[in-house]
């Protein structure tokens, strides 16, 4: 796949206790930055860019807010792209269901002591089991995804019923989750009221670490250990802590106009969640659904309750509870990774609108996987924010069409792999630590946020007065 995103130029490495010495490359923004002969320092460069009053992403690249329309980007798509058909969507229900229970039933019945003798034989199959469970059950959950913004089929009971199901035997919460998704793509790269990723601003982030807005630009590199403690802890407990803190999104509550948001706040006890009617990510007219979705929780948690119970909890753990994790795994990942990018934009809501928002998303490359068992939710987000309800077996040639449209904001990562995959979770985990303008912003450019960090990666961070 052709790209026409804007090219990344090289990471810019800078050392946070010496400005005067020279910039250094590296050939991928991937790849550690190695020192390079260069004279020209990252703070006269910086400056030299920012006294010209451009916007610049994390590596440096200028930024332009993008200024095409929406009815511009609808207009590109073939028509027939928007063509939702129920029996291929059930086909693909059907298709995954029948992998998931096909092996089980053949790890079930030929993985075991007399079949297998060897223990570390078995454990390793048996670990081999929830990884593959655990990737088709995330393309399960992206189907349910589809229901969600009616790209299943032309009716919309359908869609529900078929995503109430995949999603309660996940233990997602449909409804809820409907809901919030829904306003995420309705606000996605604001600020203020994006409802999945939204990352931290320059103050958010000194309250975290404990240290004073101006330290930050002189913070010491954060370990690699730290970082891979915090991708665990983010791909562990990601998920569930969203669904049960709204930990991800914005809290900006107590503003809700119907006062719902009062005196809550994201965090345990703020009571800011996805199971609850009266929490304020609701509406008063959404109770109903919100208790369907926990009614489908129930009726899930009673099913594994009866397995514990009956077939012991060890065997639950394997058969479900591991690949439920692998699955939470995934999204988190998915997610993370369709928002956080050294290239990608915030806006403050001043500034924000929704064309600009839709393109502050990034396409990626998850091969073979990524194609066939999770539907193509990585390599097409970009598409799917402009027009969400297109089937995802249409994505391919819409995401084509579009792309003439974008121009230079068309952001991509394609072509990299599962490799490219895993590294652009480590490399936006290291260099996507906090948003902020570029330092000399003025007017529009002031509400524009971009990446920064305290690892010494990119362009640093702005300098403030003590």
């Amino acid at each position: 796949m052709s790209s026409t995103a804007l090219p990344k130029r090289v990471a810019l490495h800078r050392n946070t206790t010496d400005n005067s010495v020279p910039s250094s490359v590296s050939p991928s923004p991937f790849d550690s930055p190695r020192q390079s002969p260069s004279s020209t320092s990252l703070s006269s460069l910086a400056s030299d860019q920012e006294a010209r009053g451009k916007m610049l992403d994390t590596w440096g690249n200028e930024f332009k807010i993008p200024d095409f329309t929406i009815k511009q980007i609808r207009d590109a798509i073939p028509a027939h792209c928007f063509h939702r058909s129920a029996a291929t969507s059930l086909y693909y229900v059907f298709r995954d269901m029948t992998i998931l229970a096909s092996v089980f039933y053949l790890f079930h019945n030929y993985v075991t002591p007399e079949t297998v003798p060897l223990l570390p034989a078995r454990v390793a199959l048996w670990t081999l089991y929830t990884v593959i469970q655990g990737l088709v059950g995330t393309g399960v959950w992206v189907l349910a995804h589809e229901c969600g913004h009616q790209a299943f089929s032309p009716s919309k009971v359908l869609n529900d019923t078929v995503g109430w199901i995949c999603h309660s035997l996940l233990l997602v919460p449909y409804f809820s989750w409907k809901i919030s998704h829904g306003k995420h793509h309705k606000a996605t790269g604001n600020i203020a009221r994006d409802m999945v990723f939204v990352p931290k601003t320059r103050d958010q982030y000194a309250t975290r670490v404990g240290k004073a807005l101006h330290e930050l630009g002189e913070l010491m590199e954060e370990t690699p250990i730290l970082t891979a403690l915090n991708l665990f802890l983010q791909q562990l407990f990601g998920w569930p802590m969203y669904l049960i803190t709204n930990v991800t999104g914005h809290n900006n509550h107590e503003r809700q106009p119907e006062g719902r948001g009062k005196g809550k706040a994201n965090g345990l006890g703020g009571r800011v969640n996805h199971f609850d009617p009266s929490s304020p990510l609701y509406e008063a007219r959404d109770a109903k659904y919100i208790a369907l979705s926990d009614l489908g929780l129930f009726l899930t948690g009673s099913a594994l309750y009866y397995i514990g119970t009956t077939y012991g909890w060890l065997n639950l753990l394997v058969w479900y509870g591991i690949p439920y994790l692998w699955v939470n795994h995934w999204l988190v990942a998915i997610t993370f990774l369709q928002h956080t990018d050294p290239t990608l934009p915030h806006y403050q809501p001043e500034v924000w609108n929704f064309a600009r928002g839709a393109a502050a998303t990034i396409d990626r490359d998850f091969g073979f996987v990524g194609r066939h068992i999770f539907h193509g939710i990585i390599e097409t987000h970009v598409l799917h924010h402009y027009v969400s309800n297109i089937p995802f077996y249409n994505a391919d040639e819409a995401s084509e069409a579009i792309k003439g449209v974008m121009g230079q904001h068309y952001r991509t990562d394609a072509q990299t792999g599962w490799t490219g995959f895993f590294k652009a979770l480590w490399t936006s985990a290291r260099v996507c630590h906090w948003v902020e303008p570029t330092e000399g912003a003025t007017g529009e450019s002031q509400g524009v946020l971009f990446y920064r960090n305290t690892n010494g990666i990119g362009v640093p961070p702005a300098k403030m007065a003590n």
